[in-house]
Parts: structure tokens; sequence; C-alpha cells
């Protein structure tokens, strides 16, 4: 082992003894480079190091391997075994000190195992990370949005929509994390990526909710990601957005609200959606045969943006409105009379839809299979039910916890200095404004 590393060893062996981490903290980032340079001999530096007492150094050598991956491709098993025992095995109090560094390395290592096709091997691994860092179940961190990507990669949600589930409080970022620790900070990169793993969190979240078929969720999400403020259009905001026009499709069967105040959807996302608005003006017209040609139109650069499994799943629900149209006009019809009406290919095909509706609770309605009739019936719910009642008194319940949530949150910022030196300057320029100063004498002097 050269001198350099022995050296590199021996700072982080004697300040973590003493317990100085935030001192190691700040001197470890400029060891990067001389680490990455000697990847060769990193495990060697490894067998030196303790995970659990030396974290912080065992955290920069990962990070150097990640970091120098491209030219030593290492044995990508083995890799994931190492990042697996650090997050397993380290000290929870060391990494407070370099969060930064620890963020980095878990995208590095998102990017590797997408790469080598070897995502399902990194969720579990990633979710632990997160579990480690956050400090309340109801934090978003930019760590959030890898274990998105690997899950979709993956094509497994079980271990991530507990944490899509829930609902966030609170943004754990990058600046905010490293800004006591400048020299940190000008040594990642990512510091200045906040609102890209934001932006990503979203957007791969209704990918997922979209996937599992929870429309309404994923609506929830392309429309957080589409309006977050932002002074340009990112291309992740843009691929939101033509995702959510198809879920609004499916959804409302209508574009949904949009809150007027984001300026970048008009001025930049429509013009380059053009394709996208052509199928929702086609869709208000209820012609499933216009609606399948305009997608046969588009079909390339539907299929190019990754969206042609949600324009057949658009027409899907164009199909389910229509019949839903018919339940308000029509006791009685038969399968052939709705297959026409809603340009079903066959009485047998409409026959499905209306019996995967019953199902689903779309509509309710009986089929007597002898004349090949339906029944359209009117809902049969009478709210009356205990299990009613309990539902309607859990969603009081959830509804009293967001309101409490919002009065706490109202109240941080309300005593957040920063929130009171800006409203009391907006208080000095009104009053400046209500109270113009006098001048004696010519005032074009």
């Amino acid at each position: 082992m050269g001198s350099a590393l022995e050296n590199y060893v021996n700072q982080v062996r004697t300040l973590s003894a003493s317990g100085s981490y935030r001192e190691l903290a700040e001197e470890l980032p400029e060891s990067l480079s001389l680490l990455a340079r000697n990847w060769s001999i990193l495990d060697n530096v490894l067998e030196t190091l303790d995970m659990q007492q030396h974290s912080l150094g065992v955290l920069y050598v990962l990070l150097a391997k990640l970091h120098s991956a491209s030219t030593s491709n290492p044995e990508p098993v083995q890799l994931i075994q190492l990042m697996r025992d650090f997050v397993q095995r380290n000290n929870n109090e060391q990494l407070r000190y370099a969060v930064c560094a620890f963020y980095e390395t878990c995208h590095l290592f998102t990017e590797f195992v997408v790469q080598k096709n070897l995502s399902i091997l990194g969720i579990r691994i990633i979710s632990r990370a997160i579990d480690q860092i956050r400090q309340l179940d109801t934090q978003l961190t930019p760590i959030h949005a890898d274990l998105c990507l690997l899950s979709l990669k993956a094509k497994n949600f079980s271990v991530v929509l507990p944490y899509l589930d829930a609902d966030i409080t609170d943004i754990s970022t990058v600046a905010a994390e490293c800004k006591t620790q400048q020299q940190q900070q000008s040594q990642h990169a990512d510091a200045n990526n906040d609102a890209k793993y934001f932006l990503l969190y979203f957007y791969y979240g209704g990918m997922i909710y979209t996937a599992i078929k929870n429309y309404e969720r994923a609506l929830y999400f392309f429309e957080v990601c589409i309006t977050t403020p932002a002074m340009a259009m990112s291309h992740i905001m843009l691929e939101a957005y033509k995702k959510f026009l198809m879920v609004s499709l499916i959804v409302e069967g209508k574009i949904a609200y949009i809150p007027k105040n984001t300026q970048v959807i008009g001025r930049f996302m429509k013009p380059m959606a053009n394709h996208y608005h052509d199928l929702v003006n086609v869709y208000a017209n209820s012609s499933s045969e216009e609606l399948r040609i305009i997608i046969l139109k588009y079909s390339e650069a539907f299929t190019r943006d990754n969206n042609m499994g949600l324009a057949k799943q658009a027409t899907t629900s164009l199909y389910k409105r229509n019949i839903q149209r018919l339940t308000k006009t029509f006791l009685t019809l038969s399968l052939s009379d709705v297959a026409s009406r809603v340009q079903l290919a066959s009485a047998v095909e409409a026959e499905r839809y209306i019996l995967n509706m019953i199902k689903s609770g779309e509509i309710y309605a009986s089929i007597n299979q002898k004349d090949g009739m339906v029944l359209f019936k009117d809902d049969p719910e009478k709210y009356n039910s205990p299990e009613m009642f309990l539902n309607v008194q859990n969603n009081i319940t959830h509804v009293l916890d967001q309101v409490r949530q919002i009065n706490k949150m109202e109240e941080e910022i309300i005593l957040n200095p920063m929130y009171v030196k800006k409203a009391l300057g907006s208080q000095d320029d009104d009053l400046t404004s209500q109270h113009p100063k006098t001048f004696s004498g010519d005032p074009t002097d």
C-alpha cells in the first residue's frame, strides 16, 4: 500500500478513535481523487478499516470504487455485496456528517446495477439506505428516486410502494445537508441536482402507479411533477406532462385541472405535446373509431415516448365511458346493440367489457344469457351498513389528520426566520408605497 493511502488509513483511524467525525468528514473529500487513482488496491485499504468504527473512511473508499467502475470494471456481485454490507453495518451517527457523499454513493450504485441489468439486487440495499438516512417516515430524500428507478427496471414494486404511499411532509435536500460543509459541496456535483431528483421521484412514482393501474394516484404524482415551480422546462416535466394527459383521460375523461400559475406548461409543454392534445380533442368526441385512427396516426410518436400502452388504456376507458352513458339512457339493451353503439367489434366483446365493469363496480347490471339482453340497474348501496359507517369514519379521521399536519406545517413556516424576514420586508415595501417621500422644491432638479 502506498504511503499516501497509508496516511489516509491513519487519518481515518486517528480521527475516528477520537470521535472527531466532523473534522474527518471535512478532510476526506480531498482524498477522493487519490482513492480513485488507486482503485486497484482499494480492497487492501478496506481490509484495514472496520465498517462500524470507520464508516466515513469506508464510505469514501466505496465512493471511489463506484467513481472508477467504468475504468476498473469490478466484479458486480462483489461490489453489490460490499454496498449491502456497508448499509447494514455502518455507523449511522458518522453518516450524518457526510450525507452528501452518501447520497452520491447511492446514485452511482444505482447507475452501476442498472447498467449491469442487476436492478433487482439493488432494491433492498437502497431501501435500507433510505431508512438509515431519513429522519422521518414522511421525509423525501434524493435517493427515493433511485429506489423508484430500480423498481421500475426490475418490475418489482412490493418494496417501493410503502414509500410511495406515504404522503411527503418534509424534503431532505443535498444543498440543505451541505450548507455547513462548503468543502463537500464543492466536491460533489449532485449538490445542484435537488430539483432533478425531486422531479424524478414523482415521475417514476407516477409510472409505478400507472403500471399497477392505480391511475388516481399516478395522476397526482404526474401533477406534482409538472406543477413544480420552475423558470424553464425540464425534460422530465415534459415527459410527465405527456403521461399526465393520457392518465387524465383514463381517470376523468378530460384534461385534469391544472393550477393557472404554472406558466411553464402553457409556454413550453403544450407546443411540444401537440400529438397528445390532438388525442385529447378526439377523445372528447366520444368516438372510439376516431380515437383508434388518431392513435394509429401517431403510433410512432407514442411508441417512441413509451406511451403506446397508455394510449391503448385510454381507448379502453373510452369504451367503458360510452357503456356508462348507456346506463343513464336505457334500462335494457341487447349485447349487439351495446356493441354497435359503443363501436365494439362484436357482441362477445361487449359482453366481456360489461362483465369486467360489473366485477369492478363501474356499472350495475346483469346479463340474460338466453336472449343476450343486458339489464342496467341502480347503485344498490344504501349507505346504512356498518361497513359504510366504518369507511366514512376512517375517511373523517384521515381528513382530520391532514388538517393537523397542515396546521403544524403552517406554524413551522410562520416561525421560520427566513419567512419572517421576507414578510417584514414586504410590509416595509407596502408602507413605502402608501407613504411616498415628499420633496421640497422642484422635483425635476
